[in-house]
């Protein structure tokens, strides 16, 4: 499981967006707070900080012409199995929306999907 950095959702491949989207909606559900060495650092922020990254994500979705399910741009949404939020606090939208996707994380992300034959 891997957040791409953001910069890069824009030209991921189809299986990799698409793929973005379905950990992006596990970790918002039952799978928030669930250690994964790869995005640990998201649960040191408030999860809306994980729906702003989901929008960009979703957003992508829809200007390729996907039709991702529009509960999932409601930012309480947790899914089918897990209980919305009663109430979630806006945080302020940061750029990067996570600091942790830095330069050094974006070359990472880029080495990984090289790795799997995709240049970018």
């Amino acid at each position: 499981m891997r957040l791409w950095h953001q910069s890069l959702i824009s030209s991921l491949p189809r299986q990799q967006l698409l793929g973005q989207h379905r950990e992006v909606a596990a970790l918002r559900g039952n799978g928030w707070g669930r250690p994964h060495a790869t995005v640990n650092y998201v649960f040191q922020y408030s999860p809306y900080k994980l729906y702003q990254f989901h929008l960009i994500v979703l957003n992508e979705m829809l200007r390729r012409g996907y039709h991702p399910n529009q509960t999932w741009f409601t930012a309480e949404y947790r899914g089918t199995s897990c209980s919305a939020y009663s109430q979630l606090q806006a945080v302020a939208l940061t750029s990067p929306i996570y600091p942790e996707h830095n330069a050094a994380y974006l070359k990472e992300c880029l080495d990984n999907l090289a790795a799997k034959g995709i240049t970018l």
